[in-house]
């Protein structure tokens, strides 16, 4: 490829990788992505929150590198999920909005190149454990696209204890292509028992791990234990009601990934595991979910929706105790994943690669643009959100002019400025640049071919 080719793909947006095993990725670490749902931005101790324990997630972020900058490709899930499985922004798949086992949303693309299948070139045994929501049948199933282990839920939002997804009484937890009973037993017990279970079947084997536990808490119906909400009340006097049920919702589910983190110690893998911890997008204040200082709720474009806590942890590569506050997203696992992992690829993807900045090394990451979208209903309506450095443009509901921000100068997003004023020629580019992008995403459908 000429450097003239390469340069436009770049300015494009699109930049073609073709990772080859470095001094850093010869090893071939197992992969552990952590990917929990609807977590609020201040919701882990580390986070600063006040009235709440998260020791074993504080301890992944705290041990390793804390990203401040990180988020989600959108404020609802199955955009996010498919933008981290695929390098792509997830409009450039075909996942314009959530995606219903009855609703035309957003269609995984056919030919969207999905995590695991990449990984499976450099000899890695992927699994999925927990939520998928990235489509209910063939093709589209886990096991479809390059998962080789799937135990876990299809959908979006389940009842905790009976697992039937709300609105259509369906139960979608299956084990590979097949049904299963589960009820009865809580769903976040469940993902981690299939999470410890699949790493004891790992111990010993030659090849490689990708094993992405996807819980499904803290997303709604708000259930926990009544033994960890009893909890919460003993230690927090005065806490509402509703804060004590999704601080132990999330305590429970802290103490479901120090399972998994002990038995990575116990079977002797944690030296050579790359772990990721991160959410598909922000709290939803409406449950009682804490989003820090930033202003939104999952569904917005404000911060607070798209915002995440992120950390990695890789033992002798990654500094511990570092904080960077480089822009990241979701989309940049992809790359780097494969970076870690010496897994090449050859198509188009907008993530980059963060293992210079994993690996205390100058990086430059916040001198690109990048875009959200969301489409929120059958008829075509979607609403935008585009950021270059520190200046963002966003829309919260279909139709309604762009809000202009200065992150910098306004992290909480409550002085939008004059886009005839303040900084026009950037907020002109972006717009353009957001317009360009809208062009580009048209051309790919989001609606499965009958």
């Amino acid at each position: 490829m000429t450097t003239k080719r390469i340069k436009s793909l770049v300015t494009a947006g699109l930049l073609v990788f073709s990772i080859r095993a470095s001094a850093q990725s010869v090893e071939r670490p197992n992969i552990l992505l952590i990917l929990v749902d609807d977590l609020g931005y201040g919701d882990l101790s580390c986070q600063g929150g006040r009235d709440i324990r998260t020791p074993n997630i504080d301890r992944i972020i705290d041990r390793g590198i804390r990203f401040t900058d990180f988020h989600a490709n959108c404020p609802v899930s199955s955009p996010s999920r498919a933008a981290m499985l695929t390098g792509r922004f997830p409009d450039m798949v075909g996942v314009h909005g959530v995606v219903y086992p009855d609703g035309p949303l957003g269609y995984l693309s056919p030919d969207a190149v999905l995590l695991p299948t990449v990984l499976k070139s450099a000899g890695y045994h992927s699994a999925l454990v927990g939520k998928w929501h990235l489509g209910h049948e063939s093709p589209n199933l886990p096991n479809d696209r390059g998962f080789d282990h799937f135990k876990g839920f299809l959908g979006g939002m389940m009842d905790y204890y009976t697992h039937l997804h709300d609105g259509n009484n369906l139960d979608y937890m299956r084990h590979n292509h097949e049904p299963i009973e589960t009820q009865g037993i809580h769903a976040t017990d469940l993902f981690t028992d299939w999470a410890v279970e699949y790493l004891h079947e790992q111990k010993g084997k030659k090849e490689p791990f990708f094993l992405y536990l996807a819980y499904t808490a803290p997303h709604t119906p708000i259930q926990p234990p009544q033994e960890w909400e009893e909890k919460v009340k003993r230690r927090e006097p005065g806490i509402t009601e509703q804060r004590a049920q999704i601080v132990a919702l999330i305590e429970h589910l802290d103490d479901g990934v120090g399972r998994v983190l002990a038995t990575l110690e116990k079977n002797g893998m944690m030296d050579n595991t790359f772990i990721i911890f991160t959410s598909d997008n922000g709290g939803a204040l409406g449950t009682g979910a804490n989003n820090g200082i930033y202003r939104g709720s999952k569904g917005q474009m404000f911060e607070g929706g798209i915002r995440v806590a992120c950390g990695m942890y890789w033992k002798g590569k990654i500094e511990a105790g570092r904080v960077t506050d480089n822009l990241a997203l979701l989309s940049d696992l992809f790359p780097t994943i494969c970076n870690a992992a010496g897994a090449q690829f050859s198509h188009p993807v907008d993530g980059i690669n963060l293992m210079p900045t994993l690996l205390g090394e100058d990086q430059i990451t916040n001198n690109r643009t990048v875009y959200w979208m969301r489409r929120r209903d059958a008829g075509g309506m979607i609403y935008y959100a585009a950021r270059q450095g520190n200046f963002k443009i966003l829309q919260n509901a279909p139709g309604e002019p762009f809000r202009f921000f200065d992150l910098d100068a306004d992290p909480v997003e409550r002085k939008p400025l004059d886009p005839d004023k303040d900084s026009p020629e950037i907020f002109r580019q972006l717009l353009q640049s957001q317009l360009e992008h809208i062009r580009l995403s048209g051309a790919v459908p989001w609606k499965k071919e009958e």
